[in-house]
């Protein structure tokens, strides 16, 4: 190959780059291993990965649910297991039917009256309502939560850096943990963006602030990442919402660093044009056969590229899948189950953690299965200290917000045991 290109060695392919950033030595990797070999060696570097073993009291956004066994086994069917998006929808009946119903349990979750087939994440999904709310009320103001998760801000900032949006943060409240500052929305303003529970795990009161929204012409979006506090809490349609976005990832779906997860989009029947991405509905033939098919998809793959709505939104097919085989298997006792025992061991959590000396908890809003601790000293300590006895205790807040030290977040699902919660508290007496 390098004769056929006129060249004499591998080196004079990299002829451009300067010689001071290239590493000068060969790659230190092994000789050619058999298959038996590669399998031990794989082995030995997964038994050092003791985080997954660790307890862990992380959240704020990516949480530790149990799954059935029965999701990854239907999952792993080779039917399912390849697919991704239905590009020749019609033939995919399967595909389209089990959208379909992914949808209907998310319009039912979330008090909303249509949803389309799941997005990416939950944080591109809060980005597309950004952008729906602007296309709905033709105004280019959003004023977002300053207590909506800093990451999903960040992503949103940059989906819609490019265009029209003006984004304003409101504040919140140091003693509730709940949006405080709505002075600033006015006539201009597009969408109140707010978060439910918040990243602090308070609940918001969302009846008061979709009146505000309102008041001004504004719709409001209402953002859960936590998306088994719809298995318990009253939900965002009911309270008002008019676009609901989320992250499904506690439905069945891994933690796996961080994805692939899947978002959550679900709006009112009058703003159904607007919304982005894909919809699947039911049709029936003229012999009165029914059939699934996909009857919105305001994306460019399907629309001529102006006058699509996203023309990157789209969903993974597999991961909404997984959420839907959860949600199914779990019915709405099983999620209702799930969530009570959520908010009763995170509220137990709570009152051990606020006994111990030192330690409080500095807002007093209702929450879920997260709250904020506030300790005696800065919590990246706290929690180093914590580490050291193998526990994984929270999220230092100081990375995200100035002013907050001393605090970090703790979260506790069905799956943290009380020996768990246990080492937990009795690490934390001990600093």
């Amino acid at each position: 190959m390098l004769e056929s290109i006129g060249l004499s060695s591998a080196e004079d392919l990299f002829r451009s780059i300067p010689a001071d950033v290239q590493l000068g030595r060969k790659l230190n990797i092994t000789e050619p291993l058999a298959e038996p070999e590669v399998i031990a060696v794989l082995e030995e570097m997964a038994a050092r990965n003791t985080a997954a073993a660790k307890p862990s009291f992380l959240g704020a956004g990516v949480y530790s649910h149990y799954s059935p066994t029965i999701v990854d086994h239907l999952l792993q069917r080779s039917e399912f297991f390849t697919s991704y998006t239905p590009y020749q929808p019609e033939i995919s009946q399967g595909t389209l039917q089990y959208i379909f119903e992914f949808q209907t349990l998310i319009c039912q979750l979330t008090g909303m009256e249509v949803a389309n087939a799941s997005m990416y994440d939950g944080s591109t999904a809060m980005a597309e309502a950004y952008l729906m709310a602007q296309r709905v009320t033709r105004r280019n103001k959003i004023v977002v939560a300053d207590s909506v998760h800093p990451e999903y801000r960040e992503v949103a900032r940059t989906y819609t850096q490019h265009g029209d949006a003006e984004i304003i943060t409101a504040a919140f409240d140091e003693k509730t943990g709940r949006v405080a500052d709505l002075s600033i929305l006015d006539d201009k303003t597009a969408a109140l963006v707010v978060q439910s529970p918040n990243f602090f795990g308070c609940i918001e009161n969302l009846e008061r602030l979709a009146k505000a929204a309102h008041d001004v012409g504004a719709l409001l979006v209402v953002v859960v990442t936590e998306a088994i506090s719809l298995g318990l809490l009253k939900s965002p349609g009911e309270c008002g919402a008019d676009i609901v976005v989320g992250e499904g990832q506690s439905f069945g779906i891994p933690m796996s660093f961080g994805g692939p997860h899947v978002g959550m989009f679900a709006t009112r029947e009058k703003f159904i044009r607007q919304m982005p991405g894909r919809l699947c509905g039911i049709a029936y033939d003229k012999n009165g056969n029914r059939g699934f098919t996909l009857t919105l998809s305001t994306r460019e793959q399907h629309i001529r590229r102006e006058k699509a709505t996203s023309n990157i939104c789209t969903n993974q097919g597999l991961i909404a899948l997984a959420a839907t085989i959860y949600m199914e298997t779990m019915g709405k006792k099983g999620l209702q189950e799930v969530a009570v025992q959520n908010a009763q061991k995170a509220a137990y959590v709570a009152k051990r953690i606020s006994a111990i000396e030192g330690f409080s908890l500095p807002f007093s809003a209702p929450r879920f299965n997260e709250f904020v601790v506030r300790g005696p000293r800065p919590a990246t300590e706290i929690l180093e200290s914590v580490r050291e006895k193998g526990i994984i205790g929270g999220l230092a807040l100081s990375k995200y917000y100035n002013g907050h030290d001393n605090d970090f977040l703790v979260c506790v699902t069905e799956t943290s045991s009380k020996r768990q919660i246990e080492g937990l508290t009795g690490s934390l007496r001990s600093i």
